[in-house]
């Protein structure tokens, strides 16, 4: 859910033409990406990155290999989908696919048309990715195809799930059943281990260490993706806010596989969170892509397509990686805005169609509701902003608890398991 007001087939009854400059020459539908701050995060990215694979842990040439050529073709679908966005803008603006920023309503940007959806560009570049990395790593006889696959078709249907619902707006109850309908085929392909471990101050009162959960592990990793899914999706409405947050997230995801791998003699745990770096890397790096045009100003919507599928991709490679736990704290301001959604999702208190904030077209500043997310929260706690500021200070809230995450794994470790 974004910051947008959809057009109507009615209000918009002919196809939008494009303008032509004074050469004759179709102008483009969107402004060029924000390269300056694509360049800053990268680097910022790759510091910790390099030194982690290359400097701090030995890991193995083979994996290393194989982490190295994905992100490989991870940069270049970096490439990619910044060349195909604007392309695909042309083309969703012509089906009369677009919003109107409601965050600017009011104003001369409030009135222009923002192409809807462009997640799907995103979402097509890392399958193709996931798909043809397939011959650098895996063969014929090897455990984790079949799981591998699985995945990518959750995450496929997924996608296409987010799309029917950007195109016919399904109600929220709806909205709740479609993860568990996406994430069947994982489910079903699962051949992994259904136990948890018990913190070891609990073992005395079950007077075990390990504990199989059967079936319910199964309920378990089903309602994890519907968590992450629709937890991504409501936490929005501002330029920048669902992409950013799945960056952080992914670039956090992507250090403590690297750690993981690092630490541990284990060659099954390894290939588990090697796993997760091969479906984390290519979503990093066609996001950041995104990034580049849906940063505050926005000249294109991500639409609940990207939302659903970076949902979907987060909570595949949590569950596979089998660090579903890191995966939740990761998620810690998504739990604390779901907490706050609570009393209007359920009902208990009446819930508007878009829970944005007031925006004061005189001042250009930000007004939080009463509305219960984190996002009016913020608002309410630290005063009036602009977009920008709000959606930067949300997304520092974000890093800095993925930051306590690894904080606290340091400190729990050998006491908690």
């Amino acid at each position: 859910m974004a910051a947008r007001k959809r057009a109507s087939a009615t209000s918009e009854a002919t196809k939008p033409e494009p303008t032509t400059n004074a050469l004759g020459q179709t102008d483009p539908p969107i402004a060029p990406p924000k390269s300056g701050l694509i360049l800053k995060l990268s680097l910022f990215f790759s510091l910790p990155y390099f030194y982690l694979i290359f400097y701090r842990y030995k890991i193995e040439s083979d994996l290393k290999r194989s982490i190295l050529i994905n992100a490989g073709l991870s940069l270049f679908g970096f490439f990619v989908t910044q060349k195909m966005i604007p392309v695909a803008s042309t083309y969703v603006l012509r089906r009369n696919l677009f919003g109107f920023d409601i965050n600017k309503k009011g104003t001369p940007q409030g009135t222009v048309k923002v192409p809807e959806s462009l997640g799907i560009v995103v979402a097509i570049v890392f399958l193709v990715l996931a798909i043809l990395f397939q011959y650098f790593n895996f063969t014929a006889d090897s455990n984790w195809l079949v799981e591998y696959n699985a995945a990518l078709a959750s995450i496929c249907l997924m996608t296409l799930l987010g799309f029917v619902d950007d195109v016919l707006d399904v109600p929220w109850r709806v909205k709740l059943v479609l993860p568990s309908i996406a994430a069947l085929p994982l489910l079903m392909a699962y051949a992994g281990h259904t136990t948890i471990i018990i913190p070891k101050p609990l073992v005395p009162n079950f007077g075990i260490e390990v504990l199989d959960l059967g079936w319910i592990y199964k309920l378990y990793m089903g309602l994890l993706a519907v968590f992450c899914t629709n937890s991504i999706n409501i936490h929005a409405g501002l330029n920048g806010l669902e992409v950013g947050q799945t960056v952080v997230i992914a670039f956090a995801i992507l250090i403590h596989n690297l750690m993981q791998i690092g630490a541990s003699a284990d060659p099954d745990y390894k290939q588990a969170h090697a796993f997760s770096i091969y479906l984390v890397q290519p979503l990093l790096a066609t996001s950041l892509a995104l990034f580049s045009y849906n940063w505050y100003p926005s000249t294109v919507f991500v639409g609940d397509t990207y939302t659903y599928f970076a949902g979907m991709t987060m909570a595949v490679v949590g569950i596979l990686g089998h660090f579903s736990e890191t995966l939740l704290i990761f998620f810690a301001p998504q739990v604390l805005n779901f907490l706050l959604s609570v009393p209007q999702l359920f009902g208990f208190i009446k819930c508007p169609r878009h829970r944005l904030p007031r925006f004061d077209p005189e001042t250009g500043l930000l007004t939080g509701t009463n509305d219960g997310t984190l996002v009016n929260f913020f608002l309410r706690l630290f005063g009036k902003m602009s977009e920008k500021s709000l959606c930067a200070k949300l997304l520092i809230f974000q890093a800095i608890g993925c930051c306590l995450c690894f904080v606290l794994r340091y400190f729990l470790a050998g006491w908690y398991k």
